[in-house]
């Protein structure tokens, strides 16, 4: 059963299509101030967030499964994934497992520590935590969009950067 109602819908900024909900959650991520590489969810279908009360939600067709290479885990994604966001925190997390030794282990809290440290917790319902770089869960901005901004040009050796 579904934890998105139709009565949460209509409260939410809400967006279909795999592009635009990949844009948005990780420009959700950034506005929260965690990496935004936490949420590599694929195929979309829709996504939404009710900024009053912070519940957010992402649709996607199937179970995903990644491994973040930089901590050798991997973690499971349900086909909804909930959470309730505020600044540096997801609480009440649902639809997300990671692979602790040989059993899949619900994640239910992620946060950074304010002030930084350089570190991101992941808690589970019972309490345990674990913690590691943050680092390890950011995308590298793609270099295309750097280049966007501005055009280079190599003329006899030297370099001519304008602005486009």
């Amino acid at each position: 059963m579904s934890l998105v109602t139709e009565e949460i819908k209509a409260k939410a900024e809400f967006y279909q299509g795999d592009d635009i909900c990949q844009e948005k959650s990780q420009t959700l991520l950034k506005e929260i101030g965690l990496p935004n590489g936490l949420l590599p969810l694929k195929d979309i279908e829709e996504c939404g967030i009710v900024r009053e009360t912070g519940f957010v939600w992402l649709k996607q067709k199937k179970n995903t499964t990644h491994k973040f290479e930089k901590i050798g885990r991997p973690v499971t994604y349900a086909p909804e994934v909930t959470a309730y966001v505020e600044q540096n925190k997801i609480k009440k997390l649902t639809g997300v497992k990671t692979k602790e030794l040989l059993i899949w282990v619900t994640l239910c809290d992620i946060y950074v520590d304010d002030p930084p440290t350089g570190k991101i917790t992941f808690k589970t319902p019972t309490g345990l935590s674990r913690s590691f770089p943050v680092s390890a869960f950011e995308i590298e901005e793609k270099a295309q969009d750097a280049k966007e901004n501005k055009e280079v040009k190599e003329t006899k050796g030297a370099v001519e950067v304008r602005e486009v």
